[in-house]
């Protein structure tokens, strides 16, 4: 049998990977109501997307995705919280604000999933998003949805996670992080 790496599986269910310039590169935000076919038409493929990622791979702690990691540069991100719960679909999402209050956890990432990186984050952060009608709309997140939700804002931002970390700490192999006692997100 042949030992495929994580991240070339998550190549091969179709998530771009580390290093392709739209990972880089802000996400175009969405004219709304004007552009709701095209919003729900991504906002579909992200749950595909979700879909197929979840019959490889279980998300206990939940997980998310980007429309930038299936290769369409547009501000729609989905996530899908820990639990029996409805997914949260992100359109044009911006941080207004996040608690001074921070805690440091693993994270991991579907675009370089062969390793898990200690990415601190604040404890609650408030979210503008705008719906399919065009309203705007506030949400406040905490903890570990708080961190989900903050992880894929980022990569509507042109961010990963690894520009978060602290100087000096860098990201750690998967087997290395199993043993650190310490899953947390995307495990």
């Amino acid at each position: 049998m042949i030992d495929v790496r994580p991240s070339q599986q998550m190549r091969d269910l179709g998530v771009v990977q580390h290093g392709a310039g739209i990972l880089a590169e802000p996400a175009r935000a969405f004219d709304l109501p004007a552009e709701r076919d095209e919003a729900e038409r991504i906002t579909d493929e992200l749950f595909a997307a979700m879909e197929r990622i979840g019959q490889v791979h279980p998300f206990a702690k939940g997980m998310g995705i980007a429309a930038t990691q299936i290769g369409i540069a547009r501000a729609a991100a989905v996530v899908q919280p820990p639990g029996d719960v409805p997914a949260i679909v992100l359109l044009n999402p911006k941080i207004t604000d996040r608690s001074d209050e921070m805690d440091e956890q693993y994270e991991g990432c579907l675009s370089f999933f062969d390793v898990r990186g200690l990415v601190p984050r604040p404890l609650e952060i408030t979210v503008e998003t705008v719906a399919l009608t065009g309203e705007t709309v506030i949400t406040v997140y905490e903890r570990g949805l708080a961190r989900l939700i903050h992880h894929e804002i980022d990569h509507l931002d042109g961010l990963l996670y690894s520009a978060r970390m602290r100087t000096g700490v860098e990201p750690i192999p998967v087997k290395e992080y199993r043993q650190t006692g310490r899953a947390w997100a995307y495990e």
